[in-house]
């Protein structure tokens, strides 16, 4: 079982303003990424947000959300919070970020192909040869994972463990694409 978990409770200081709820080609940027989740093979959905904002585009999509009422503590938080509110039944945790509006069901239905196959327990994507979004971690990390702290996500876990990670090359970097500042987001949309 494949646990999607969308990391929603961030503060988007570059941006300036709530990024995740911005339209992009008619719908807010996070529910973009909703959309392509719940159209791949993932099992479960689970949002960690902040603002009302975001749990009403969840609950509208008939997805399970959590609050982070500690977001100020960065990043390890919502990783905690979803791991935690996660079927017992979870093989991997799928980390995704709400921002990345051109992610699509085939990216992420590869990723989970590639971490079923079984060979590796952590599985990163590479667009255009860069690190991206969403990781899986297997479940066999969990407790790593639940005393990460700050705003690092599973980053260290990656390094430490850089022998059981299986990259999975994309080579439409738009794809991995995230939206941190203003012009950005002018320049995508």
């Amino acid at each position: 079982m494949i646990t999607g978990i969308i990391m929603a409770s961030g503060f988007s200081r570059r941006m300036n303003r709530d990024k995740l709820i911005l339209d992009f080609g008619g719908i807010p940027i996070v529910e973009r990424v909703i959309k392509a989740i719940q159209e791949s093979c993932v099992d479960e959905i689970i949002i960690v947000y902040r603002k009302d904002a975001i749990r009403e585009i969840a609950l509208r999509n008939d997805i399970k959300t959590v609050f982070n009422n500690k977001a100020e503590l960065g990043q390890s938080q919502s990783v905690k919070l979803g791991i935690r509110s996660s079927s017992k039944k979870t093989d991997g945790f799928m980390f995704f970020v709400g921002d990345q509006p051109f992610l699509n069901s085939m990216t992420i239905n590869k990723l989970i192909k590639v971490f079923k196959e079984g060979n590796h327990p952590i599985v990163v994507p590479k667009y255009n040869g860069k690190k991206g979004n969403p990781v899986i971690f297997s479940s066999i990390f969990k407790d790593e994972l639940l005393n990460i702290t700050g705003d690092q996500g599973g980053k260290n876990i990656i390094m430490n463990n850089y022998d059981k990670v299986k990259f999975v090359e994309f080579g439409n970097e738009a794809i991995g694409k995230d939206i941190d500042r203003w012009d950005e987001y002018i320049k995508l949309r």
